[in-house]
């Protein structure tokens, strides 16, 4: 039996649990907190595996991340824009970030914003991209 399942009783009845069993409420606990810059480059290594569907590059070298807020709490804010208002993946798009980002261990709750201010340009794109798109 697990020690969860002890801990419960499960198995045992009222009059033949053990005292010595009982969970210490006052027992501190350390949880190590991973600094909230630390989880930045993880961040950014999840956003580099999510791709515009069209475009053959990944939507963090493409220039769709604006900006990305990481709380000391864990909880990051992304907010993203798309190449085009009409882009077919519009609703899939923030879904998709998000999905990715909370899968970084460290990571708390997600929120992402989807904002057409600035307009996205080619200028917002890394070397990197604009060399594989050919426009270097």
């Amino acid at each position: 039996m697990n020690r969860l399942a002890r801990f419960a009783g499960f198995g045992k009845h009222d009059e033949e649990r053990d005292e010595t069993e009982h969970l210490d409420v006052d027992t501190d606990v350390a949880v190590e907190r991973m600094d909230a810059e630390a989880l930045r480059e993880p961040i950014i290594a999840a956003l580099r595996m999510v791709h515009d569907p069209e475009i053959p590059i990944n939507i963090y070298d493409l220039g769709l991340i604006y900006r990305i807020d990481i709380a000391g709490s864990g909880d990051v804010k992304i907010d993203m824009t798309l190449t085009a208002p009409a882009c077919p993946v519009a609703g899939m798009m923030p879904v998709m970030v998000r999905d990715a980002v909370v899968r970084v261990e460290g990571v708390g709750e997600v929120e992402v914003d989807l904002v057409w201010d600035p307009p996205w340009n080619q200028n917002n794109m890394s070397d990197e991209a604009r060399l594989q798109l050919g426009l270097m």
